[in-house]
């Protein structure tokens, strides 16, 4: 069997942002009817990463950190100045890049009785890469 939903996630001016969305996935593998199989979350959209992580603030900031050090915002990216770029154009060819780097837009998770098989200390995130803006994000959930 398989089940598909959206979910929607609002973010806001922090950049990065990781929002926690466990809850929700698991939520959702619940309503599914669906006991044993995987969970795919992927995110629909090149400036916001799926990612599993600890959900603790130290870690959080590091990531924060790590990205900027690899690729900072100021700087001149080819992307940010292309012609087809986006019609607002908002400078965010980093954005793009910490999505890279992140490892990108989605994440499979085992289930199994109905449970996601997250780790003692994992969490699922949506992290937003770009600005304040609403995203959707794909939760199927396939199994029996």
């Amino acid at each position: 069997m398989i089940k598909i939903s959206t979910i929607t996630i609002a973010s806001s001016n922090e950049v990065p942002e990781l929002a926690d969305i466990t809850d929700q996935v698991q939520k959702t593998v619940q309503e599914s009817g669906i006991t044993n199989g995987q969970v795919t979350i992927f995110s629909q959209h090149t400036t916001a990463a799926v990612l599993v992580q600890e959900n603790e603030l130290g870690i959080h900031k590091d990531i924060n950190e790590l990205l900027e050090q690899i690729a900072p915002r100021e700087k001149d990216y080819h992307h940010s100045v292309a012609p087809d770029h986006v019609a607002d154009r908002m400078p965010n060819g980093h954005s793009h890049l910490w999505h890279f780097l992140l490892g990108g837009s989605s994440q499979t998770i085992p289930v199994s009785e109905g449970k996601l098989l997250l780790g003692q200390f994992q969490s699922v995130f949506l992290v937003e890469l770009d600005r304040a803006r609403t995203r959707k994000v794909i939760l199927q959930v396939i199994g029996e």
